[in-house]
């Protein structure tokens, strides 16, 4: 068994007011946790649908009359001139030029490097939300032994 650090302090040596600064830490650090996850889930939904509208570029769909999007709720009409090769959004606004093969792996790759990091996201919110349950049974220990000590005078 490996030992805890020795700058590491058990909670339940730590007292009421103790606690809660600890919950209060805990509390802080699940939402932010929660809100990154949120944000993952976001953009692993969105290189989806990117992945998605690649796969929709064919061949067949030469000089056809499509929807080109302008952002996510304003769409144009527009030609397909060349179903080979499409534009990728590589952030800040910068575009870059790609075969539909290339495209493909470009968010492919995406999706599996937000994949990774959602599960590593997961495991640290499982983590805190054990470590605040684990102070919030020490809190209610605490607070029971308060209310008992009075009655046993």
């Amino acid at each position: 068994m490996s030992q805890a650090p020795a700058n590491t302090i058990s909670v339940t040596d730590l007292d009421l007011p103790q606690l809660q600064d600890v919950k209060r830490q805990l509390d802080e650090e699940l939402t932010h946790l929660t809100n990154s996850y949120s944000q993952l889930k976001q953009a692993h939904s969105k290189f989806r649908t990117c992945l998605d509208c690649v796969k929709e570029v064919r061949p067949g769909n030469a000089r056809k009359t499509i929807l080109v999007p302008l952002s996510s709720s304003l769409y144009v009409n527009g030609k397909l001139s060349n179903p080979d090769r499409v534009l990728i959004d590589v952030g800040t606004g910068y575009y870059v030029s790609k075969t539909r093969d290339q495209a493909t792996l470009h968010y492919e790759r995406k999706i599996e490097f937000v994949d990774n990091n959602l599960r590593t996201v997961q495991g640290a919110i499982e983590k805190k939300q054990e470590n605040l349950n684990l102070v919030l049974q020490v809190m209610q220990m605490r607070m029971g032994q308060a209310t008992q000590a009075p009655k046993e005078r």
